[in-house]
């Protein structure tokens, strides 16, 4: 007696039901959000592009979306548990966005469109599929303009330290210098650190792609941390390292050129050399930990 056996021929179901269902949410509340907050993006693009200091925004949804299509086989297999918690974070976004749109304070309103994903996220997806986003989503972050205020109150310190350490640094080359809190006198022209030389923008620069270099070359989660954390001094450092080069090249060479093509030319060297400062920061990091290790 024979028993014939039937082997089905039907294609696998990649996707279950469920996770159809999500994407077509997601999909729905994709063109939600578009119509939500239309105004908003556009204003914050147009910052990005007419903003230098805000010029990297451009880099970080794409890297963002980059962190979601590594995760994408993870994603497809995480178990989906929606949570009425993120109900609570979507209420919380949207009082955010009201309070941003009727106090003319764009910070709330773009900072309650990534508290708005986290909220859907959380609504759909559960606590799994959160924690495999979380990294994407935070990294939002620095695409959005700090606030005018805190702007304020950050930039001007950081004008004060560049120019003291310009007015340190200068006397050890030969050059005199009488400074008059952010103005450098020297004996053929003054210098004005002004708040474009404040080292603001390489500094917020450097500090983005601090996130993007330590995700892509180093696994070890508190040396990424230190990447990061490092990328402050030493945007600082090069910015007076800039101011001190241009007022080098007052005494010594041609004043004209020192406030114009090599004050510009310059800040685009010393952001090279920042970029080589983290890398060296983060050979010296691994040399350490393999040092320790063998010994």
């Amino acid at each position: 007696m024979t028993q014939s056996v039937q082997i089905s021929t039907a294609p696998k179901r990649f996707w279950s039901t469920q996770k159809v269902n999500l994407a077509w949410r997601a999909l729905l509340l994709g063109v939600l959000l578009a119509l939500l907050y239309y105004r908003v993006l556009a204003k914050l693009v147009s910052d990005w592009w007419n903003i230098p200091d805000f010029s990297h925004g451009f880099l970080v949804p794409i890297f963002a979306a980059y962190l979601v299509w590594t995760k994408r086989k993870i994603l497809l297999k995480a178990r989906l548990a929606p949570s009425w918690s993120g109900v609570a974070v979507v209420f919380v976004a949207l009082l955010l966005l009201m309070a941003g749109s009727y106090g003319a304070e764009l910070f709330l309103s773009r900072i309650s469109l990534v508290v708005l994903l986290f909220g859907f996220v959380l609504a759909f997806g559960g606590f799994d599929l959160l924690k495999e986003l979380r990294f994407a989503l935070l990294v939002l972050l620095l695409a959005i303009p700090i606030p005018a205020i805190l702007f304020t109150q950050i930039t001007f310190p950081l004008q004060m330290l560049a120019s003291k350490l310009a007015g340190a640094l200068l006397p050890l080359f030969g050059v005199p210098v009488f400074r008059e809190g952010n103005i450098i006198n020297l004996p053929t022209m003054s210098l004005e650190v002004a708040e474009a030389c404040s080292g603001i923008r390489s500094l917020m620069s450097l500090c983005t792609l601090a996130v993007f270099y330590g995700y892509f070359m180093e696994k070890s989660t508190w040396k990424r941390v230190v990447l990061v954390l490092a990328s402050v001094p030493i945007a600082i450092a090069a910015n007076a390292l800039r101011i001190l080069g241009t007022g080098l090249c007052v005494q010594y060479w041609n004043p004209d050129k020192a406030a114009g093509f090599f004050h510009e030319f310059s800040g685009w060297v010393m952001f090279v050399v920042s970029l080589a400062s983290l890398f060296l920061l983060h050979r010296a990091m691994g040399l350490l930990t393999r040092g320790v290790k063998n010994s």
